[in-house]
Order: C-alpha cells, then structure tokens, then sequence
C-alpha cells in the first residue's frame, strides 16, 4: 500500500507558485513510487537489455537536479555524482547501491534546487549552459527539470507494477 502525501500544485498560483507546486508533486511522486520496497526492489531492472531501476531513477534524478539547478543556474563548479563523464546514464546502473545512498543524494540535491529557486530574483534569471551554448532561464529550467520527473515517473509506474502489482498515481 502507497501513503500519497503529495500536495496538489496551486490552481490559481502565479507562475513561479505553480512551476514550484508541480515541481514538488514530480519530486513526491517519485518518492511514493519507491515507498515500501526493499533495496532489492528497488534495484529490481525493467528488462534486458535495460538497466533500468527505480533505485537507477532517484540516482538520475539527483544528477539531473545537481546539474541544472547547481551546476547552471548556481553556477557551481562540481562534478556529477556518480560519472566522471557527465553520461546521465550512468546513475541508472543502481546494482551496487541502496535505498540509504541514492535517497540521501537525492534529498540534499532538492535541498540544494530548492534554494537557488528561491534565492533567485526571478524566473527571468540567466545562466550559460555551455553544453547548448546558450543562456537559459530559470524558468525553462524548472520547466525542464519537471518534464524530466514527468517523463522518469511514467517508467517508474511501470517499474513498481512490476514489483508488486501497485499501479495508480
């Protein structure tokens, strides 16, 4: 059984409220998805020839958070968690690691996203992505990062029938 404690994003809430709000939703769902399971659960792989795993999910998610909140919008010289190589991939090989590590990593990248958001001026702030070569704005990040939990919380619905049987939200 899933406890959903996910608070639903403001219905009449200016942009950034509303960008934030179903931020935390994707960042909650992800987490619900996980709940209940063991280590080997959650290391549990989708099928062959993927490496795919919830626990491979919450890794790639703290890359994905480090990355665009820290790295480009706070400007932060530090490396990926788990690749030298900046392949996002990588944090989806979860078969050494447990639910302690991955969740720990996880939860202080938030912590780290969740305070630059809110130390920003504005969703209008910029930063350089070297990669594209081009400024983005807070605001296409947050978008950004909210298609990727979008996109990564679908897999983990698959994911979690596949563990157990729990489907919905």
């Amino acid at each position: 059984m899933i406890t959903d404690n996910r608070i639903d994003p403001p219905r009449t809430g200016n942009e950034r409220e509303t960008l934030r709000g179903y931020l935390e939703v994707h960042r909650e769902t992800l987490a619900m998805k996980c709940q209940g399971l063991s280590d080997e659960d959650l290391r549990s792989q989708s099928m062959p020839p993927s490496t795919l795993s919830l626990l491979g999910l919450v890794r790639h998610m703290a890359e994905v958070e480090r990355n665009w909140f820290r790295r480009v919008i706070g400007h932060e010289d530090i490396p990926l968690v788990w690749s030298d190589t900046f392949d996002f991939q990588e944090a989806y090989d979860a078969s050494a690691s447990t639910r302690a590590e991955a969740f720990a990593a996880w939860q202080a990248e938030v912590e780290h996203s969740r305070r630059i958001e809110a130390a920003a001026d504005s969703l209008d702030v910029t930063a350089h992505f070297a990669r594209w070569g081009e400024d983005v704005s807070l605001r296409m990040v947050m978008l950004h990062v909210i298609t990727e939990y979008a996109r990564h919380n679908g897999h983990a619905d698959f994911l979690r029938e596949g563990i157990d049987g729990v489907v919905g939200a």
